[in-house]
């Protein structure tokens, strides 16, 4: 099984708390870590710089479209970053967990 990490960022804890409860709750992540963070970023012709909430989302390689169509669903931005990192190893239980709490998953 191959797992991965997806990233995403808000701009309030409220939305940052609640793409995390919810993904977690409907079993397309094992764990989600919120982070506050700062971005410097280009966006319409600008240069912003903003307070912003960093997700750390730890799931199955496989559920990456579900999660993907799940934040776009529900995120305020018109375009949200959502990005994948493979997991290319880890410790074989911590990733059974992953594997154990994640939708439709047959367990470690």
């Amino acid at each position: 099984m191959e797992y991965s990490i997806i990233i995403t960022t808000t701009d309030s804890e409220e939305e940052a708390r609640s793409l995390s409860a919810k993904l977690v709750e409907s079993k397309l992540a094992a764990c989600v870590q919120v982070s506050s963070i700062t971005s410097f970023y280009t966006w319409k012709g600008e240069v912003h710089k903003d307070p912003e909430y960093k997700l750390l989302i730890k799931t199955r390689k496989d559920l990456y479209r579900k999660a993907e169509s799940f934040i776009r669903e529900n995120h305020s931005y018109e375009v949200p970053e959502i990005i994948e990192v493979p997991i290319r190893s880890g410790l074989d239980e911590y990733l059974g967990w992953i594997a154990e709490v994640t939708e439709g998953s047959h367990g470690g």
